[in-house]
Parts: C-alpha cells; structure tokens; sequence
C-alpha cells in the first residue's frame, strides 16, 4: 500500500460521529457529577474527623467555658476550616461539586459529644436530563420512588448529605498527680 493511497482514501462517515458524539458528552458530564458526589462524601468523611478531633481536644467540660469560648471562637473556626477543606472557597470546587452551604453542628452530651456536618447541594441541572416533565420520566411503578427522588436531586432541589462523629465527652487525660507525703 502507498502512502498516497493512505491519504486519499474516504474517511469515517461523519453521521456516526455528530450523532454520537453529543451522547458521548452528556455521559461524560453525568459521570463528573457522580465522580463529584463521591469526592464530596470523602471530603466530608475526613472533615468531620478534623472536626470531631479538634473537638474533642480543644472544647472544655467547664461550663463557663463550655458557653463562652467553645461556642463563640472554636465551633466557628472548626467551621471554617471545614468550609475551606470541602471547598467552599474554592470557586471550580464550589462549582463542580455543586455545594450550595454548610453547617457544623455539635449536640453535647454527658458521655458523648455528637459532631455532625450537613452539606446542602445545588441541583446537577444537567439540561438534557430535566428536559422532560417528572411523571412522564417516572411512570413506571417499579421504580417511581426512587426515579422522583433522584429526578429531584438533578434537577429540582439538589440534595442533603449529613455526616455524624461521635467522640467522648473527656478526651484529654486528666494530669496525673503524685500523692504528696506530708510528715510533720
């Protein structure tokens, strides 16, 4: 075979490509915001340990303390360092994963302090997918209930994702003091 009968030879029909590759895209797209969904549920798995930790380390079992300090200054840097870490102040991050807020919530106990961090997402609104009316979409039966919450989740109100840490109330180990023998 020559090399000119290699360049002159007909090419791929282009109908194959232009209807196939707009497909190829939309799942492209729609395999992203899934990826996206899974790194933002890891990012949160290692925030709330941050979280939790920190917590348990920093937060005081005084009650003075406890209403002063641990809510005013630590509660709000533990959020914050949590908002930078999922990536709320990162545009592309914020974009890409569709984050809309977060919340850091602690629910103290006598044993146990519950740490949990919810994160609100935008709906995907991948075009092609909302395009269709939700009960035309989900009229089959066997599957209606999870076809509307997931048609609700891409295209309507987006989602809640909740993750929850429990840690001990008395983390820290309490200094241990010697007896002191006193002799007189």
């Amino acid at each position: 075979m020559r090399l000119a009968n290699i360049f002159n030879r007909r090419g791929q029909a282009t109908t194959e490509v232009v209807l196939l590759f707009p497909l190829f895209l939309i799942f492209i797209v729609f395999m992203a915001k899934i990826f996206a969904l899974l790194v933002l549920v890891q990012k949160m798995e290692i925030a709330s340990a941050y979280a939790a930790k920190r917590w348990q380390l920093e937060s005081h079992s005084n009650i003075d303390y406890a209403t002063g300090w641990d809510n005013s200054f630590l509660l709000k840097d533990i959020q914050k360092k949590v908002e930078d870490y999922i990536g709320f102040n990162n545009r592309a991050m914020k974009d890409f994963m569709s984050l809309r807020s977060v919340k850091v919530n602690i629910e103290r106990t006598q044993v146990w302090n519950e740490v949990k961090i919810t994160v609100n997402t935008q709906p995907a609104q991948i075009a092609i997918l909302c395009k269709y009316d939700k009960q035309v979409v989900c009229r089959d039966q066997a599957i209606r209930d999870n076809c509307l919450r997931g048609y609700n989740y891409l295209c309507e109100s987006g989602g809640q994702m909740e993750v929850k840490k429990f840690v001990p109330t008395r983390g820290r180990p309490v200094q241990f003091q010697l007896p002191v023998n006193k002799r007189k």
